[in-house]
């Protein structure tokens, strides 16, 4: 255990931070200083620097200004690109920076980015589950008036508890991505505004956990082949670490224990364990970024390393 957390701790300010706090519970004062260093060294002062004078990133909302819909790179095998104005927001909220240091950003936005759906304004959402759940954690991070997604988000609930981002195309049963996805952005807004989401969480909830995370109600198998591949950055693709660790998250805010739902998804993290007490990457999810923050399929990955700690010394904590 402590190769394995001297080996987390040599690492970028924005995964240190977090191991500092959530595996060593070193002080307040000793993480919030490294958490500091985000925004002037490393991953996070990098993407920093590629901000437009407009606001933006690649000089679009979610996708590149350069991005071609009907180009090679617009294929699935290819994979979305990772670069434009809202992943990369997302990126250093998870990573910690301090909403500060983009002061300005959020009337930048209001003035000068819109959707590639429809031309909407950035800070109203779209029609996609998954993007509005950013633009209300990155909203709320930031300072911008997202409270009226709240009710967007109630409203656009499937009948099964859930969330799917083809709503819009007629789907009427919820998907685990969209559904997490939706859980992320609430647990983010709460926990950043203190403004309680778990009635509008619970549902969704539920939906993961009668489903251990990453099974089918119905069979009992894998939802996707996906489901038990651990990959960081996670991005929208569900996988039953980023479910867990989003379920961890909602259980500190509410106060409750984990749920006994979800002991076989631990299970399933757990055996994922080297000899050497580190999680591998599976893949990377395909697509164009500014620089690759974690390392390549078969290696040890400190993220996902970090990450199965935590929720597995909350769930052994219990």
């Amino acid at each position: 255990m402590d190769d394995t957390v001297g080996w987390l701790l040599d690492s970028d300010p924005a995964l240190r931070w977090q191991v500092e706090r959530d595996l060593l519970h070193a002080p307040d004062d000793v993480w919030q200083a490294t958490r500091a260093k985000v925004a002037t060294e490393g991953f996070g002062a990098r993407l920093l620097a590629l901000q437009d004078p407009d606001g933006q990133w690649a000089g679009g909302a979610y996708f590149p200004a350069d991005f071609d819909f009907e180009g090679p790179e617009a294929t699935d095998d290819a994979g979305q690109p990772w670069t434009a104005t809202t992943w990369s927001l997302t990126a250093l909220r998870e990573w910690g920076l301090d909403a500060s240091v983009l002061a300005g950003t959020v009337e930048l936005l209001d003035a000068n980015s819109r959707w590639e759906y429809d031309d909407l304004p950035y800070w109203g959402g779209e029609v996609d589950c998954c993007i509005n759940a950013l633009v209300l954690a990155n909203g709320a991070w930031l300072g911008a008036d997202v409270a009226a997604m709240l009710e967007w988000f109630d409203e656009h609930r499937m009948d099964d508890g859930g969330w799917n981002c083809g709503w819009v195309d007629g789907s009427v049963r919820s998907s685990v991505h969209s559904t997490l996805n939706t859980l992320k952005g609430l647990v983010a807004y709460e926990a950043i505004t203190g403004r309680s989401t778990k009635d509008l969480r619970q549902p969704g909830e539920d939906y993961l956990l009668d489903r251990g995370l990453y099974r089918r109600l119905t069979t009992g198998e894998p939802v996707g082949p996906w489901a038990l591949a651990l990959v960081h950055p996670a991005r929208w693709i569900h996988n039953v670490l980023s479910a867990a660790e989003c379920v961890r998250e909602a259980s500190l805010l509410d106060g409750t224990p984990p749920d006994p739902r979800i002991a076989d998804a631990i299970a399933r993290i757990r055996e994922q364990r080297q000899p050497d007490g580190t999680w591998l990457q599976a893949r990377r999810h395909p697509g164009r970024v500014w620089f690759e923050v974690d390392v390549p399929a078969g290696e040890p990955s400190r993220w996902l390393t970090m990450s199965a700690m935590r929720v597995l010394d909350w769930w052994d904590g219990r």
